[in-house]
């Protein structure tokens, strides 16, 4: 695939957060359905009853399956519940960035893009 192939069709904005997050980024207009008898969003809110099986799956299908995806914001407090996924994916498309909630404070140790460019300049 070209360099221009792996990212001129990643259009979209996806979001996997707490409701207060992803209502946010919803009004800010990044939501998007699409058509077909398969609808598919690109967001997930995850509260306490959310199983992380969900959550995996959604990660999945944000950096896997969908290939409209450019980034994919997730609260860091989810991303947790899910780390081994997020640290395991090291794509450049769709760039998962972790992102605070209002409820939970950003932690730049937890970040798994922040380890990454740590390793690189061997701190």
């Amino acid at each position: 695939m070209s360099g221009t192939a792996a990212y001129k069709d990643r259009q979209f904005l996806a979001v996997i957060g707490d409701e207060d997050s992803v209502t946010g980024l919803l009004l800010a207009g990044i939501g998007h359905v699409t058509e077909g008898p398969e609808l598919q969003r690109n967001f997930l809110v995850v509260d306490s009853k959310t199983e992380t099986s969900a959550i995996e799956k959604a990660f999945q299908n944000f950096t896997q399956e969908r290939k409209d995806i450019g980034i994919l914001l997730i609260n860091q407090h989810v991303a947790e519940r899910i780390r081994p996924a997020v640290e395991s994916f090291t794509d450049a498309f769709p760039a998962v960035l972790e992102i605070p909630s209002k409820d939970h404070p950003y932690d730049p140790e937890k970040d798994s893009v922040l380890k990454r460019v740590r390793r690189l300049f061997g701190e």
